[in-house]
């Protein structure tokens, strides 16, 4: 099953087609709206459901990364596993995509993983209470999710487990290669204290730069209208690196079966950092794919490469979904 990335070119996630043309093309029907948090902020939801004669076998949460929103690069994605059979939605976090709030702006990481907890409770609900459930989620969405499991196993009872999660390109570990250098780093809680909307925040290098390997993707990436190629705010950056160390502290608490993709030429999220999570995590079920050579992003390796990571990722979902449902979904192949 060919990834829509394929479809895409450097201007837009549909190519020539419009969005209409695009989910008749790929046989997935799309809807949208927006909720309103506990804070009063309208953040933007979607969701891509697989059309006849496929029948629904599942239903996936997708968390997207730090400068990520659900309506480019990751929406390519949620169509692949809709094709495969998965009901598939996302939202967008504060501050990204189309909900509001200030631009990329995550002073503190709770509030975005509540939101997310309170959108996908609601949506198994409504769409699919008695489906299996995943997760899948790219970069900081990887640390997200953990701690929605996290969060979910340690505060509600009677919370609706997770039958997977999915972490692709985690951020466990920011890579040495791109955190701030010395001395900032050090102080970087002072100058999140006074100013801590302040993009004061230097990389070694620019995400896209480092993240899509192929040419034209990396266009792609940095032509969505709701994009901005900036340096982070010293807040947001100091709770990036704290939800590092918060994880890395509690491994050996992660129990939901996982499958681990990350790029062995990662210089944004550490590839270390998810191999530790995969030897200290208590999940009975996981599974560790470092792939050799490849970068942060992995839609933006070449098709080959595409094909192999996300064939893998479809192939660990479908196989634990219970029964004989997986059957269920032969025609999105």
């Amino acid at each position: 099953m060919v990834h829509p990335v394929e479809d895409a070119d450097e201007q837009s996630p549909f190519g020539s087609l419009t969005a209409d043309e695009f989910y008749a093309r790929h046989s997935v029907t799309h809807g949208s709206e927006f909720i309103t948090n506990s804070r009063g902020l309208k953040l933007f939801t979607q969701w891509w459901i697989p059309q006849p004669p496929v029948n629904p076998i599942g239903i996936i949460g997708i968390v997207h990364g730090f400068t990520g929103e659900t309506s480019w690069f990751i929406q390519l994605t949620a169509v692949h596993f809709t094709k495969a059979g998965f009901i598939t939605c996302a939202i967008d976090h504060q501050g990204h995509g189309f909900s509001e709030g200030l631009l990329y702006h995550i002073p503190d990481i709770n509030p975005v993983v509540e939101d997310c907890i309170s959108f996908f409770d609601s949506f198994r609900e409504r769409h699919a209470p008695s489906l299996p459930s995943f997760l899948y989620s790219e970069s900081l969405g990887g640390a997200i999710a953990l701690l929605i499991t996290l969060r979910q196993k340690s505060t509600t009872e009677n919370s609706r487990p997770w039958n997977g999660v999915v972490l692709n390109g985690a951020m466990c570990g920011i890579s040495p290669k791109f955190k701030p250098p010395w001395p900032l780093e050090h102080f970087l809680s002072l100058a999140a204290a006074l100013l801590p909307t302040w993009r004061v925040v230097p990389t070694r290098g620019s995400i896209p730069d480092v993240s899509f390997k192929v040419d034209w993707k990396r266009k792609l990436a940095t032509a969505s209208p709701r994009r901005v190629v900036t340096r982070p705010r010293a807040a947001t950056a100091q709770e990036l690196m704290r939800v590092c160390r918060e994880l890395q502290e509690r491994f050996e608490e992660v129990e939901v079966p996982l499958l681990i993709s990350h790029g062995g030429d990662d210089v944004i999220c550490d590839p270390a950092c998810v191999e530790e999570l995969y030897r200290r995590a208590t999940s009975k079920d996981k599974t560790l794919k470092i792939y050799p050579g490849m970068w942060h992003q992995l839609i933006g390796e070449p098709k080959e490469n595409v094909e192999l990571v996300f064939g893998d990722m479809v192939e660990w979902l479908r196989s634990r979904v219970p029964g004989d449902a997986s059957i269920m979904a032969a025609g999105g192949e």
